[in-house]
């Protein structure tokens, strides 16, 4: 369990990852790299590393295919992290869009250094 004391900061955004319909990209072709990873920076950096969650809000699968989805947040700092998508097998994927949610400390706006 992270534990926080002090001022706490919620960041929330959404994110379309892909759309490879259009042109025949490799998530709906079924060859190639099935993986895809995108930098998210927070608007204000956290303390620390957030604790981060992604879900997905949007997919567009082919009914013919398994749907086989692994969606995280991977390399977090305080800064930022990336948004992982990956599938495999015989999945076809047109579009894809993540909704993000980081929970964290952030800097109190009340407490001053005085030097």
């Amino acid at each position: 369990m992270k534990r926080f004391s002090g001022p706490f900061g919620i960041e929330q955004g959404t994110r379309i990852l892909f759309s490879d319909f259009a042109h025949d990209g490799a998530m709906w072709t079924g060859s190639g790299p099935r993986e895809v990873r995108q930098q998210q920076n927070f608007k204000e950096a956290f303390l620390a590393p957030p604790v981060v969650t992604v879900g997905i809000s949007m997919w567009d699968m082919d009914h013919k295919t398994n749907s086989r989805v692994d969606i995280l947040a991977e390399n977090v700092t305080a800064t930022g992290f990336e948004i992982v998508f990956r599938t495999w097998g015989d999945t076809r994927v047109a579009r894809v869009r993540a909704d993000w949610m980081a929970l964290g400390a952030v800097k109190d706006d009340d407490k001053w250094d005085v030097i």
